[in-house]
């Protein structure tokens, strides 16, 4: 009789937990911490947002694990960058789409620009806030329409609330850039990843140490040579260089060039653990100062 009882126990058990799992809020899936925390300030707190990029990381190489596959494939929407960006996972959020999940490429509804160099679409949107409060609009239309359980009208709200400050923070970097003189603003960075920040505020990237839109990529030594001259050329005060990266290349040619050269790092692809970039917000204030500065030579 006990072991009967006992048998019966662990059914209801079983019972209750996969009731419990049929019953959980809607789930939005997000591939890069940048999208997860826009992501999260859209839905309002209308779903469960699970962000699969940890803080300081590289979204061209991040992986997942089995789990948080499987986490992909049962989500009510995924979020991702699109273009190419998430080159660990793409397969991943495709095998979904073929399942039939919702995803959302968030780049590939934007106006995109072609990367210096190889042509190919430019999936560093986010650098551009204005783009920003646009990919705001289209992560808000695909929860109300995707994510069911979601209150629409509370989704809109908080979407509208939050492209309000992403447009604040455009404002507010127009204004800082607007201390450096335009025959100054001219980038060199790690690799191509400012284009879009560089087309908003008249800025020009002269230059890349790996000479790529991914991090994946390496400098040959032609590369770097051609780089060193244009630093002498320009006479640039700052390389910025990735900060979840290592920056010794950057350090080389700052050396090399023959010209005193600042190396500045910048939170240009993740957020991170370190202060001032823990959100989207606070992550294009820094690196605004972090270029204002670097290129007004404070």
């Amino acid at each position: 009789m006990r072991a009967c009882c006992a048998v019966v126990a662990v059914v209801l058990a079983a019972l209750t937990g996969c009731s419990g799992q049929d019953a959980r809020g809607p789930r939005i899936v997000v591939t890069t911490n940048i999208l997860g925390d826009v992501t999260r300030a859209v839905a309002g707190g209308q779903a469960e947002v699970t962000v699969l990029m940890k803080p300081d990381s590289d979204p061209h190489s991040f992986g997942v694990s089995a789990q948080e596959a499987a986490l992909i494939e049962r989500a009510d929407l995924v979020v991702h960058n699109g273009l190419g960006l998430e080159e660990g996972v793409l397969r991943n959020v495709r095998a979904a789409a073929d399942a039939g999940v919702p995803t959302l490429a968030v780049a590939e509804g934007l106006d995109s620009l072609r990367l210096a160099g190889d042509g190919q679409l430019d999936p560093h949107f986010w650098t551009d806030p204005r783009r920003m409060a646009d990919a705001v609009d289209l992560i808000a239309e695909q929860v109300v329409t995707h994510v069911d359980g979601a209150d629409p009208a509370a989704v809109r709200a908080a979407a509208g609330a939050y492209r309000e400050r992403v447009e604040q923070l455009d404002a507010w970097v127009a204004e800082q850039v607007a201390t450096v003189p335009p025959a100054a603003r001219k980038l060199v960075t790690n690799h191509h990843v400012f284009g879009y920040f560089a087309q908003r505020y008249g800025f020009e990237v002269v230059g890349a140490v790996i000479p790529s839109g991914t991090t994946l990529a390496s400098p040959s030594a032609s590369d770097l040579h051609a780089l060193k001259r244009t630093v002498q050329r320009t006479k640039v005060k700052a390389v910025f260089a990735d900060s979840s990266q290592p920056d010794r290349l950057a350090r080389a040619l700052a050396s090399e060039a023959g010209v005193r050269v600042e190396v500045v790092p910048l939170f240009s692809e993740s957020l991170s653990r370190t202060p001032g970039a823990a959100t989207y917000l606070d992550m294009v204030r820094s690196n605004t100062k972090a270029i204002v500065d670097g290129l007004n030579g404070r």
